[in-house]
């Protein structure tokens, strides 16, 4: 049998929320110095750079999953979300919008779903 310690409840990890967290503090980047701040820089850039680096962060996660190294493509999605919140903030784009589209697709087949875009 365990001690009290082992029998308490660890606490969860982080889930999705984190995003929302992590959005917020994009924001508040936008008027921040470029010097001091890489999202700043990004933004400073302007949406196509900031565009072309979810691209390559999305090669890398990719290649990192070919690969089958879990622990690289794990740090390679967080790089490649946070480059989308990037993108996303600079235009405009709130993450509930996308959490909303989730969620009607939600329990869809992918195969109707992509079938209604066309119509």
């Amino acid at each position: 049998m365990g001690d009290k310690k082992s029998a308490e409840k660890a606490p969860a990890p982080p889930g999705a929320e984190v995003l929302d967290r992590l959005f917020v503090t994009v924001q508040g980047r936008k008027g921040a110095d470029p010097e001091t701040s890489y999202t700043a820089k990004l933004y400073s850039r302007g949406t196509a750079k900031i565009a072309q680096k979810v691209g390559e962060e999305a090669v890398e996660a990719i290649l990192e999953a070919v690969r089958g190294d879990k622990a690289a493509l794990a740090a390679e999605s967080a790089d490649l979300l946070y480059h989308l919140l990037v993108l996303w903030a600079d235009l405009g784009l709130d993450p509930a919008e996308v959490w909303t589209k989730l969620a009607q697709r939600e329990g869809t087949s992918g195969i109707d779903e992509k079938k209604s875009r066309k119509a």
